[in-house]
């Protein structure tokens, strides 16, 4: 995935239109379409850079209210794996957390964090189960983190829940929080 289209639909009948018309506007290739915590709807599509940008002006003109859209050129690959399933980390120096208030919003946050710090991201909660909120995992030496952190708080602004940065965790807390961590 090197470039990422977002959308987050406030209703979900209104998200299968929206992901049914972004598809036929493009030459995309859907990633996830389904639903997530407090009924809302979400859909990811990628593709070349102007396929990926149509399909989200597509679902953008619909006619819907859409709680969120963007477009990500140039995915970080860090923030394409965790979409897919958490990563596991080694060595633990600092984990920063960035709660977000919905999930679009903290796929841009986590790709601006891991693009502006040497950070290793681990693990991405889109929605579900904690009422439409995500958050995300990363790891690294402790400045890394926090000017990863700080990264993610600017892009995220109004938006942004919480970030904490924790030098030196606990092992048990870091292999809860990313299955597969030794």
């Amino acid at each position: 995935m090197k470039n990422l289209g977002i959308v987050e639909c406030w209703h979900i009948a209104a998200g299968v239109r929206i992901a049914d018309a972004m598809m036929k506007a493009a030459n995309v290739e859907l990633v996830r379409a389904s639903t997530i915590c407090s009924g809302r709807y979400l859909i990811y599509v990628t593709g070349d850079q102007a396929s990926v940008t149509s399909s989200v002006e597509a679902a953008q003109t619909d006619g819907s209210k859409i709680k969120a859209s963007f477009v990500i050129s140039s995915l970080s690959p860090q923030v394409a794996a965790v979409l897919k399933s958490p990563v596991a980390i080694t060595e633990v120096k600092a984990l920063g957390i960035v709660e977000c208030r919905n999930v679009s919003t903290g796929i841009v946050a986590a790709d601006a964090a891991v693009k502006r710090s040497d950070v290793e991201l681990a693990r991405f909660a889109a929605g579900q189960g904690i009422n439409g909120k995500s958050y995300f995992v990363m790891s690294g030496d402790v400045a890394a983190v926090q000017e990863a952190a700080d990264a993610a708080s600017a892009v995220l602004g109004k938006n942004i829940i919480e970030a904490v940065v924790i030098p030196g965790p606990d092992a048990s807390v870091v292999k809860a929080l990313v299955r597969g961590t030794r």
